[in-house]
């Protein structure tokens, strides 16, 4: 993709970030503090929305000049239960144990905000964890990896073994889906569309 004007990402995550360079995208860091509570008897898909809006948001409120800024937010998802990044050891075995052997939903959400125009778009995954053995997940979360990262896991790095099969968006489950990203980018004019074809 070649870049037509600067884009800001309100986030400072390394594995967005690298989604982006993936791409062909040029952008700015501009992190930002959103508190991420869920509301009460909010659906995922509107929490991860609603975040992913927030930040960019946030983001487009922190610039001195108008520019078009990317938020986004992922979450899992199971039986409508939203897991978020673990508080300790015992809440990431906890969640390891809930996804064993079953599947699971990763939901993305992915804003965009320049101006007064806002737009948005979802993504969202099904993906099937094996039986996990109690063992492998406490061997897991003393990799450091599960630390900080909803749902407990990484489907990029030592939690690829777990995953039996997804349907959906495998950079979505990164924290960034592409596709509907990158439509965003070309509606907005950030990068210019004839460059994908």
């Amino acid at each position: 993709m070649s870049r037509s004007r600067t884009l800001y990402l309100a986030s400072s995550s390394p594995r967005r970030r690298e989604l982006l360079e993936q791409i062909g995208v040029h952008y700015k860091i501009r992190p930002v503090d959103v508190s991420e509570r869920v509301n009460p008897g909010e659906a995922p898909e509107e929490y991860v929305l609603r975040l992913a809006l927030a930040k960019a948001r946030a983001g487009r409120a922190a610039l001195a000049v108008p520019a078009p800024v990317l938020g986004a937010d992922t979450a899992v998802a199971v039986d409508d239960a939203i897991l978020g990044k673990p508080r300790d050891r015992d809440d990431a075995l906890a969640m390891l144990a809930r996804l064993s052997g079953r599947e699971h939903r990763v939901l993305s959400g992915v804003a965009l905000v320049e101006g007064e125009r806002e737009e948005s778009r979802l993504s969202v995954t099904r993906v099937r964890f094996r039986v996990l053995a109690p063992g492998e997940a406490a061997a897991y979360w003393a990799s450091g990896e599960p630390a900080d990262k909803a749902g407990a896991y990484a489907i990029q790095g030592l939690a690829a073994v777990f995953v039996e099969r997804i349907e959906g968006s495998y950079s979505g489950v990164m924290g960034l889906p592409l596709f509907e990203t990158a439509e965003l980018l070309e509606r907005f004019g950030v990068v210019d569309a004839a460059a994908r074809r």
